[in-house]
């Protein structure tokens, strides 16, 4: 099905939900137009992205742990659950990362001075610049995935995606027990 984007028009999600409408009249697919168009923009972002990424000679993986010692401030650095919990992996998943990151020379791991137990991970100089290009980049490509979208319509659909999001946090509360 040809798909003009810029207007508007249906696209291949519409008649997903037609073809449901069809089959199954007994219930609305109406869910399907918002989580269909959700998972398949969800694939496409991370397919452009991926290669964005692989352009810097990281994996996405690489990138998230990455920019989340940037974003964190100087010095640039993390405990390996601090990491986890920032960025919802486990510490085991983190560690793995970590690893490879510091044999690429990308992270170092610095011991805490107040107590030599804790073990932080900090951007290196080459992490540094390697994370800062790729941030741009990643920006850039995600801005192109924007163009068609003016600013007030980019201000709605934020504001939608967070009511969204809510809605979903709310849905996902045990039910009360009915009296």
């Amino acid at each position: 099905m040809e798909v003009a984007p810029e207007t508007g028009q249906r696209d291949e999600v519409d008649e997903i939900v037609d073809q449901w409408r069809q089959q199954r009249p007994d219930v609305s697919p109406e869910p399907i137009g918002v989580f269909g168009r959700i998972v398949r923009l969800n694939i496409a972002q991370r397919a452009m992205l991926s290669t964005v990424h692989e352009r810097h000679g990281l994996t996405l993986a690489a990138f998230d742990v990455l920019a989340n010692l940037r974003r964190s401030g100087e010095p640039h650095r993390k405990t390996a659950g601090e990491l986890a919990e920032s960025s919802l992996l486990t510490s085991g998943g983190i560690t793995f990362r970590l690893d490879k990151m510091e044999a690429d020379g990308l992270i170092r791991r610095t011991r805490s001075q107040g107590d030599r137990r804790v073990v932080y991970a900090e951007l290196t100089e080459l992490g540094l610049a390697k994370i800062d290009a790729a941030f741009a980049d990643h920006l850039a490509t995600e801005e192109r995935m924007l163009e068609l979208l003016d600013p007030q319509e980019r201000a709605q659909l934020v504001s939608l995606m967070r009511k969204l999001g809510a809605s979903i946090a709310h849905s996902a509360r045990p039910a009360e027990p009915s009296s």
